[in-house]
């Protein structure tokens, strides 16, 4: 099981003064093991989306200090801004990331809500997977009436806090309540729309979110609400499901906006929302400029994105994440009112410590750092290297083949070969470091005390399976490395014959890279202790170094004959 990770997105109810939003949000980097990935402000909504991420004791930590300090801060009773409010932190869920279902993450919801409401004095409803009802599972009827209307909500024995006061106290008339939830993975997004019509973009929410609109009798607009059997309003359901919208103008960039909550983007994902939001405003003349991300977003997202667009466009999805992620931004226009920086906005990206990769090296700095006295990288990961250069080429011919004219009824097969290369392209970048941490944990094995009798057989244990560990890398190396000759010989033979010395480059950077992994199996397979284990990895190695061997001399032969013609 891994490490359990959580992540929290509070949201403040102040958007403007820089001041006060740093002073709230920096209390989280003073939990040890917390990561604040994202301090998102907006002005007209006068409210900021703060994102942080951490072992659940930690997390539930640093979100007590956020609300303390927010409650400390935000006057509830001077607040005005465009979106739903009724407190100073006005949300806090909680998302199980890693390791951690979701039952256990609305239990520590639970432990933060209860303190709030004991230690800080703020009546806490609890909402989503946290709700202790029904009725309170939605935020929108949690925060029903607002921050004004909690004088008479918190009488309302029907709406009794969860925790802390049911009563308006003085207190709790500068910091107003608070919805704690758990909750999967929300995506805000905004869609920006050329007109400044507030009803004509809640029209286009209407059209979209999954509650739809209410049927009126006569006008749909002013008409009376339509009653079903028991009395309650007929709805027209809305095209999506698992999502939430309103239609909003925003002074700040002079357009309305679609504002949607993706509550489960496994349902309906970015792309889809965005999609079929251009297609109800195109039909009620309205056109989408693009988009806003409010808050991180996860990677696959994106690429989900580019992969949409791509296939409509019978382009190759076998392009590389960098150039999925840029395609993705256009394609919803993420860049339409304001930059949007990938490093910042994506979950991933944003979570990334300061590794110091090998793969992330120019390519002199790699070079250097090779030719240096230190003895790492050495020939495992440069194997690595040159098996994913191989690949590459292999790849890069599947895209040309892709696009070429006239082969437009091909693409998608040239599509999957491409992506089939950019998955073992991955992999085999992967390996350049792995090979490298392989041999630095021999390193520190050969390091470990070695006074007492017990110290000498942890550290040999530890030596014997840094060693393996050493051996199954480079074992790893040469079988991805033989898969991706597959991909060489398919080009080779019906893809673009403009590109056939490209194919027998990367062909002879596969058995390469076969050859130089297979060195290093066999030079770290010598040291390993567990013989059974040792002579199965060589015996593997053995037959696909032959094995590839062939392939390569097969394949070499064929291009050079096809080029003599």
């Amino acid at each position: 099981m891994s490490f359990p990770i959580i992540e929290c997105v509070p949201n403040i109810s102040e958007g403007r003064d820089e001041n006060k939003i740093r002073a709230i949000s920096d209390v989280v980097n003073q939990v040890e093991g917390v990561s604040l990935l994202d301090v998102d402000p907006g002005k007209a909504t006068n409210r900021t989306v703060i994102t942080f991420v951490g072992p659940p004791e930690a997390v539930v930590e640093a979100a007590f200090l956020l609300i303390k300090k927010a409650a400390e801060t935000i006057d509830m009773r001077t607040h005005k801004g465009e979106h739903p409010r009724f407190g100073a932190t006005d949300v806090c869920p909680l998302i199980p990331i890693s390791g951690i279902t979701m039952e256990e993450t609305a239990m520590y919801a639970h432990q933060l809500g209860k303190r709030v409401g004991k230690e800080l004095g703020i009546p806490v409803y609890f909402y989503e997977n946290a709700a202790t009802e029904a009725k309170r599972k939605n935020l929108a009827h949690c925060r029903a009436g607002e921050y004004e209307g909690l004088p008479n909500k918190l009488i309302d024995p029907q709406w009794k806090p969860d925790e802390g006061p049911a009563a308006f106290t003085d207190e709790v008339a500068q910091t107003g309540a608070i919805a704690i939830s758990a909750r999967d993975f929300l995506v805000a997004f905004n869609v920006n729309l050329n007109t400044t019509s507030e009803r004509r973009a809640n029209s286009v929410a209407f059209d979209i979110r999954e509650a739809g609109r209410i049927l009126r009798d006569g006008n749909p607009i002013t008409g009376k609400p339509v009653l079903d059997d028991k009395g309650e309003q007929v709805r027209i359901p809305g095209k999506l499901k698992a999502v939430k919208g309103i239609g909003w103008y925003i002074e700040e960039y002079g357009i309305a906006q679609v504002s949607y909550n993706l509550t489960n983007i496994s349902i309906t994902p970015l792309h889809i929302a965005f999609d079929e939001t251009v297609k109800a405003a195109n039909e009620r003349g309205i056109r989408v400029t693009g988009g806003e991300l409010v808050g991180l977003v996860p990677l696959k997202s994106l690429i989900d994105t580019a992969d949409f667009y791509l296939e409509k466009q019978q382009r190759s999805l076998g392009i590389s994440e960098t150039e999925k992620v840029k395609i993705a931004i256009k394609s919803l226009g993420l860049d339409d009112i304001k930059p949007f920086d990938p490093e910042k906005s994506v979950i991933e990206y944003s979570m990334k410590k300061a590794q110091n990769r090998l793969v992330d090296k120019t390519i002199m700095a790699f070079a250097d750092e090779t030719a240096s006295e230190s003895m790492a990288p050495g020939g495992g990961s440069i194997a690595a290297l040159v098996g994913a250069l191989g690949v590459s080429l292999g790849a890069m011919v599947a895209n040309l083949s892709a696009n070429k004219p006239g082969w437009d009824d091909k693409w998608s097969y040239y599509s999957e070969w491409a992506v089939k290369g950019q998955k073992l392209k991955e992999k085999l970048l992967y390996l350049v470091d792995e090979d490298t941490r392989a041999f630095n944990k021999i390193i520190e094995a050969f390091r470990l005390p070695k006074a007492t009798e017990i110290e000498k057989e942890i550290r040999s244990t530890a030596v014997e399976k840094a060693t393996q560990f050493a051996t199954a890398i480079p074992m790893e190396v040469m079988e991805n490395a033989l898969l991706s000759m597959e991909i060489m010989e398919e080009m080779a033979d019906k893809g673009l014959q403009n590109s056939l010395s490209d194919a027998g480059v990367g062909m002879l950077c596969a058995k390469t890279a076969v050859m130089g992994a297979y060195f290093n199996v066999r030079i770290n397979a010598k040291d390993i202790k567990d013989r059974v284990y040792a002579e199965e990895i060589l015996k593997k190695a053995e037959k696909i170094y032959h094995h590839a061997l062939k392939r390569e001399e097969k394949l070499t032969q064929s291009i050079i004959e096809k080029l003599m013609k």
